[in-house]
């Protein structure tokens, strides 16, 4: 969740392999914009879940970026029923730009993928942990 991108990911039906499915892009901070979006994607893919990045400082504390996606998930709240968890995303972004850069693309090219990049490795960080947990 950014100020004015969203990246999505989705996972298939076994939850074992998930895929970059798009970045939403809105207008800066108009989030009903990318709610708008999101919903269309929710109701084509019959999502039952969401996962949304919480990015913490790296001392663990909430900052604005942290607050945005709580509001984000609330906001969501009020107009779905389906379960939204928060993961903690740090460093996922660095990790992402890392697995392009190892591609070997070039930074215009890296900035167009690098959201849907980091949305699918938060999702595969949740699959894991459900996975230990299960």
């Amino acid at each position: 969740m950014g100020t004015k991108t969203l990246g999505v990911a989705i996972s298939d039906k076994t939850k074992t392999i998930s895929r970059v499915l798009t970045v939403i892009h809105f207008k800066e901070n108009n989030y009903q914009e990318a709610i708008k979006e999101l919903l269309k994607i929710i109701k084509e893919y019959n999502i039952e879940k969401i996962i949304l990045g919480n990015p913490k400082n790296m001392n663990n504390t909430e900052g604005f970026a942290s607050l945005r996606s709580n509001n984000f998930k609330k906001e969501l709240e009020k107009i779905i029923d389906i379960p939204i968890i928060l993961v903690d995303e740090r460093l996922t972004t660095m990790e992402a730009n890392n697995i392009l850069l190892d591609a070997d693309l070039s930074r215009k090219k890296r900035k167009k993928v690098i959201d849907g990049m980091a949305a699918q490795i938060i999702l595969e960080t949740y699959i894991k942990m459900e996975d230990n947990n299960g």
